[in-house]
Formats: C-alpha cells, structure tokens, sequence
C-alpha cells in the first residue's frame, strides 16, 4: 500500500463503498497515522464486519467508523463503541416514491429528506 499526498498534521477521512473483514481499511488508517495524520475516521456505505471486522477497528486508530444503517448495526455496536450509524431510511424511502411516480431522483442529491 502506498500513501500518496500530505497527510501531516490533517484529518484523514477514509471513504469505501463497503468494508468485510476490514483488513485492507485498517492497514491505510494505520498507514495515514504513521504519515503523521492527526486523527483518522472512516465512512462506509455498507458496513458488512464479518469475521475479524470487529477486532481489527477496536484495535485500530479510528476515532470513528460511520456507516449507514443499509445492514443493521446494532449488534455490533455492542462490541464495538467506534461504529456510528447514518441512518437512510428517509433518503431511500423518498428515492423509492420518486421512482414510482416518475418524479426526479437527482432532486434529492441538493434536497434531502430529513
């Protein structure tokens, strides 16, 4: 893995579509950290944590792991007081009524229910 850019003295934010056993974004918050990041959180859409999922982000260096709530987090949450949970019902809910009623779904991303 190799970090590119300047990350001394900044934020890190990790960005991935989902996270398993979260080895892969544990390693580059390890490495962000040791480039001399501040503080390092990560955002996921689907927060899968299957396996060593839940190990490896209490062991890391994240001072948060936000994902949505499109897989229920609750038990994990138990074990793990990193995970905070974005909960899209509403977005999809009205994405959903959008679609069926032939309105626009791109209005969404300036107006988001709340």
């Amino acid at each position: 893995m190799v970090l590119v850019g300047d990350v001394k003295d900044r934020v890190a934010i990790l960005v991935d579509d989902m996270a398993d056993t979260c080895g892969t974004i544990c390693h580059a918050a390890d490495k962000l950290l040791s480039a001399g990041a501040t503080r390092v959180y990560a955002i996921l859409t689907h927060g899968i944590f299957s396996g060593p999922a839940i190990s490896r982000i209490n062991s890391a260096c994240f001072e948060a792991v936000v994902v949505t709530n499109t897989i229920p987090q609750e038990d994990k949450m138990k074990h793990c007081s990193k995970i905070q949970v974005i909960d899209i019902s509403m977005i999809l809910a009205e994405a959903i009524r959008r679609t069926h009623n032939g309105e626009s779904v791109s209005y969404l991303f300036s107006h988001v229910p709340l």
